[in-house]
Order: C-alpha cells, then sequence, then structure tokens
C-alpha cells in the first residue's frame, strides 16, 4: 500500500525494523562502509536521469528544496532499484529550519538516517549527510548528546550540504559552528561538501579532513558549456 504521508505509516518505522539506535533519542545508525569511494559528481535526486543521459559517474544526493525529494520518504522502497543505477547516495537531507521547534528538527535528523539506514540494508553505497539546525542539535544545552551526530559511525565518510544554506550571517554562523563540532565528535576521514565552501565558514578547518566541494548542479553545468566555449 502507497503511503500518502509520513503519518499513514508511522514516520516510516517499518523501515528500521532491524535496525541499531544510537542515543537517547534512538536514532537509526548508518554503518560506515567496508572502502571509502569518492564520488566523481553528485546530482540531485529530483533530476537523477539528467545524470545518466550525460554519462555522468555521479551519487545522488537530496540538497534540493524538501518537496521534491518527498517521495523517498513516503515510498523509499519503490525507489531502491531505480537507485541503485548509480554508484552510491547521499542520504536525505530534510530541512532542519533554525527557527522550527526543536521536535520538527529531531524529526529531519531521524528521517535522514531512517531512509539512509534502509536504503544501505538494501545493498545501496551510502553516505550518511550530516545536518544540523539550531545549536540545540549541535551542542549539549538540551540533551547530553549531540544529536545532529548521532546514528553516523566515526572515522568514515559524510557529506554536508552548502548550497542554499548559507545565504545570510546567522546561517553562516550556525553552519560554522555546527561543522566544527561535527568535525570534532565525528572525526571523519573524507567530507564531501554540496556547494561552495565559503572561505569565511571553512577557515581553519581545512587540516581536520579531506573537503571535496562539488559545484552545484546548475554552476557544474555553466561550467561544462563554458569549457566547451573555450
Amino acid at each position: 500500500m502507497q503511503s500518502k504521508n509520513l503519518i499513514d505509516e508511522g514516520f516510516r518505522v517499518s523501515l528500521i525494523e532491524k535496525a541499531l539506535f544510537d542515543g537517547d533519542l534512538e536514532i537509526p545508525h548508518i554503518n560506515p562502509p567496508k572502502k571509502i569511494i569518492i564520488p566523481n559528481g553528485m546530482v540531485p535526486f529530483s533530476i537523477r536521469n539528467r545524470s545518466l543521459k550525460l554519462g555522468f559517474d555521479d551519487f545522488v544526493c537530496f540538497y534540493e528544496n524538501d518537496t521534491k525529494f518527498r517521495l523517498i520518504l513516503t515510498d523509499t522502497e519503490k525507489y531502491v532499484d531505480d537507485l541503485k543505477r548509480f554508484e552510491g547516495v547521499v542520504s536525505p537531507d530534510c530541512s532542519l529550519y533554525i527557527d522550527a521547534p526543536l521536535c520538527v528538527q529531531i524529526a529531519g535528523i531521524y528521517l535522514n538516517q531512517a531512509v539512509g539506514y534502509y536504503l544501505q540494508q538494501q545493498g545501496l553505497y551510502v553516505v550518511p549527510n550530516i545536518r544540523w539546525g539550531d545549536e540545540r542539535t549541535y551542542t549539549t544545552e538540551i540533551f547530553r548528546e549531540k544529536i545532529a551526530f548521532l546514528g553516523v559511525a566515526k572515522h568514515s565518510i559524510v557529506s554536508i550540504g552548502t548550497y542554499g544554506q548559507i545565504e545570510t550571517a546567522e546561517s553562516k554562523r550556525y553552519f560554522r559552528e555546527g561543522l566544527i563540532e561535527m568535525l570534532e565528535v565525528l572525526q571523519p576521514e573524507v567530507v564531501l561538501v554540496y556547494g561552495s565552501m565559503n572561505k569565511l565558514i571553512f577557515k581553519g578547518l581545512e587540516r581536520k579532513t579531506q573537503f571535496i566541494e562539488y559545484p552545484d548542479w546548475i554552476s557544474r553545468m555553466k561550467n561544462n558549456i563554458n569549457k566547451k566555449n573555450v
């Protein structure tokens, strides 16, 4: 039966029936890959077929408006075979608005991990997306754990997205603070970055890990056109 929305199926609990959980909030755990694979590029879920038509060897990501990938949340099972056409996938990037109630931000963290866990169990290569909201999600101000990082293995590969997330001074501050905390808690070997690496945000952090920057799809296509015209 197709789920019409997240409430129909209890926030997709069927996806995590055999999952291990991290922390007091019991966030589903995504296992680290046996081997770190660096994607050649990233393509947003809603336009993934364009990548195949162009012959790109991309990972599918969800760094776009939530409405464009809501079906991966409500009908995850339906897209498993479709996503297996790609080398890998980054777990979803449900928005964690910094002005949203904390329960909403926690729900986003849970859904990102739940879908990522399920896809991994179906044999896909999954890179955990790390998304934090306000300081309550990346500090111990409220909980004894930094909840934005629960369910993710240390010393492995993760992904983050700056595209559309660092447009104001306030959002830049939150992003840098959360990034510093993420690097301290997870100590990742590799961090994939979808979008530009703003110098003020990433200053002094370059030696903490290996950052790999990927242009957003629009910028990538413009760059390809410019190269052809040279």
